[in-house]
C-alpha cells in the first residue's frame, strides 16, 4: 500500500533554535503535597512510544525495547520473574489474568503466560507499534497496515480481522485501545474511533473525531493518539493536527463537544473535566459535559509531557527530563514534583489504586505515591 509514518513522539530534533521551541525551565513552587517513589523496578534497556506497562489485580507487566518481559508486584515493587526474549519489541504490554502480550518489529505477536513461559507466537499482517489488548478469550493488535486483528488468547489461531482504508502518512506516537460496554474501541488513522465486537470483530460503531485538512499528506496525518477514555455516558478522545472530542456513546455515539486541538500523547478524564496536553506540552482542562476550557497551564511548554492520568485531585504526567509533575486538577497549579531520572518518558502514566505508574525512557517502572 507504500504506507509511511511520521515519528512525532520523543523526537531529538523536535525542538529548534528558535526559543520559542525551548523548553521551559521548571521553577521553585510551594508544594501542596508530597510525591516520592515507592518502589523502582528495572526492566531491560530501551522504551518507546508504543510501550505501557499493564496492571492486572496487583500485578504489573512491563517490557523493553531490549526483549525483556517482567511482571511486578504492584505493592512492593518485587519482580517477579523477567525474562529476556529472542527478539526485540516494538510494543507491549497487553495482559489479563493468564496472558501476556508483546510485539516484534518482524510483525510477531508473541504470548506468555503468567509465569512468563511463551505460550505462542504469530504473524500478524504488518509490524505493530501499538500497545496490544488482551481480554475476553482475544488478544487483539492494530498494524500498520491500518488492520486490526485478533488472535485466539489460547492457541494464537487467528479469529477476525478488520481494515479500513488510511491515508498515505499515520504518526508514530503512544496509541492503546479501550475496552467498554463490552467493545474495544480503537483509534484508525484518519481521525476515526472504531468500536469492535472482541468475539465476532464486527464494527458496531464509528465515530469521527476529527477530519484531516490540509494541501500536504504532512497536514493531513491526523491519528487518535492516546487511549479512549470514559465517564460515565461520555467517551472522550484526541488527534493529532484535529480536536478533542466526546461522543455520547449511550445515545448512538453522538457528538457531545469538539474543540479544534492537537496532541501527540493522549488524555485523561474525570468526572469534571477532560485533561490533554497540547503538542507543545501546554495542558488544557476542559469541562466534561459542554468542553468550555476551565484552565491552562503553560509551565511545562515544549518539555514532551507524557499522556496524564488522574489520581485522586491530582493530575500525573512525566516529562523528557525523568521528572514527574503533579498538578491540581481544579485549576492546573503545581502540587508536587519528584525526579525518576531514566531518560525520556513516552509511556503514558497509569493510575492505580496504589499510586501512580510510570515507566521511564530507560524501560525502568515506577510507582510515585502521593501523601
Amino acid at each position: 500500500m507504500g504506507l509511511m509514518t511520521v515519528f512525532i513522539a520523543g523526537c531529538s530534533s523536535w525542538f529548534k533554535s528558535d526559543d520559542r521551541n525551548d523548553p521551559m525551565t521548571l521553577t521553585t513552587f510551594p508544594q501542596k503535597t508530597e510525591a516520592s517513589v515507592s518502589w523502582r523496578a528495572p526492566v531491560g534497556s530501551g522504551s518507546s512510544y508504543g510501550f505501557a506497562p499493564a496492571v492486572v489485580g496487583n500485578n504489573v507487566y512491563a517490557a523493553s525495547t531490549s526483549g525483556h518481559v517482567a511482571r511486578i508486584d504492584l505493592t512492593t515493587g518485587v519482580t517477579v520473574w523477567n525474562v529476556q526474549l529472542d527478539k526485540k519489541l516494538s510494543a507491549g504490554v497487553g495482559a489479563d489474568e493468564s496472558t501476556v502480550v508483546v510485539v516484534t518489529p518482524q510483525a510477531e505477536v508473541i504470548a506468555l503466560d503468567a509465569d512468563g513461559k511463551e505460550k505462542w507466537r504469530v504473524k500478524a499482517s504488518s509490524e505493530v507499534n501499538h500497545t496490544p489488548w488482551v481480554g475476553k478469550g482475544v488478544v487483539v493488535v492494530r498494524a500498520g497496515d491500518y488492520r486490526v486483528q485478533a488472535f485466539n488468547a489460547e492457541n494464537g489461531e487467528g479469529i477476525w480481522s478488520v481494515q479500513r482504508p488510511g491515508p498515505a502518512l499515520s504518526l508514530r506516537a503512544p496509541s492503546r485501545m479501550a475496552f467498554t460496554q463490552d467493545l474495544i474501541i480503537t483509534g484508525i488513522p484518519g481521525g476515526r474511533l472504531l468500536a469492535i465486537e472482541p468475539a465476532t470483530g464486527a464494527a458496531i460503531w464509528e465515530g469521527i473525531v476529527a477530519v484531516p485538512r490540509g494541501a500536504s499528506d504532512l497536514e493531513r496525518v491526523n491519528d487518535i493518539v492516546g487511549i479512549p477514555s470514559v465517564q460515565g455516558d461520555l467517551l472522550c478522545a484526541v488527534a493529532y493536527q484535529g480536536r478533542v472530542t466526546c461522543f455520547d456513546i449511550a445515545n448512538g455515539g453522538a457528538t457531545t463537544w469538539a474543540n479544534n486541538f492537537s496532541s501527540i500523547v493522549g488524555l485523561a478524564i474525570d468526572a469534571k473535566h477532560v485533561y490533554v496536553p497540547d503538542a507543545r506540552s501546554t495542558i488544557s482542562a476542559f469541562e466534561l459535559k459542554e468542553g468550555a476550557v476551565a484552565w491552562r497551564q503553560a509551565a511545562l511548554r515544549n518539555r514532551q509531557v507524557t499522556e496524564p492520568a488522574v489520581l485522586g485531585d491530582a493530575l500525573v504526567l512525566g516529562d523528557f527530563e525523568g521528572f514527574v509533575h503533579v498538578l491540581s486538577t481544579e485549576n492546573g497549579a503545581f502540587m508536587a514534583r519528584v525526579a525518576v531520572g531514566g531518560g525520556v518518558m513516552v509511556s503514558p502514566v497509569q493510575s492505580t489504586p496504589q499510586g501512580a505508574l510510570v515507566q521511564a525512557g530507560d524501560s525502568s517502572v515506577s510507582l510515585i505515591r502521593l501523601n
